[in-house]
């Protein structure tokens, strides 16, 4: 137990939840569709996230991220590069590229309170994605 004394900026016991979409065998691919990566039952804070893709033939994988049933972020790789997204911004989304993986970080300034429910998702529209992680960090509200 944590004394809430301790918690700084009002934020307790951080942690890092971690989900993987991996290909189902050698020469294979991640299927198509909609995956829930990260399911995390609140009430809790949401601090920042970010979802790696190798892979995948045209970036029109779409990453969603919900608190309480309620949308936050969805948009596909293709259309964060598209929109200039790729350095630190005010709207809290971002990608980054390299090595044949690309990165899409979700965080604001200030971390957002969920109640009931935390729920990442990635929704897969082209080929060739071999895998996914994804890495969310979050705390107990104070």
């Amino acid at each position: 137990m944590v004394n809430d004394r301790s918690c700084a900026s009002g934020v307790c016991d951080p942690r890092r939840v971690q989900g993987l979409l991996a290909a189902p065998g050698p020469g294979k691919h991640v299927p198509k569709g909609k995956h829930e990566v990260i399911q995390i039952d609140g009430p809790g804070v949401f601090l920042a996230a970010e979802i790696s893709k190798q892979g995948g033939s045209g970036d029109l994988t779409f990453v969603g991220l919900d608190l309480d049933g309620r949308g936050l972020w969805n948009l596909s790789y293709a259309a964060a590069t598209n929109l200039g997204l790729t350095a630190h911004n005010a709207w809290g989304q971002s990608v980054v590229s390299g090595f044949g993986i690309k990165t899409m970080v979700l965080g604001l300034p200030t971390p957002l309170r969920f109640q009931k429910q935390l729920v990442l998702t990635v929704q897969i529209n082209e080929n060739g994605v071999d895998q996914v992680v994804a890495n969310v960090l979050v705390g107990k509200a104070s």
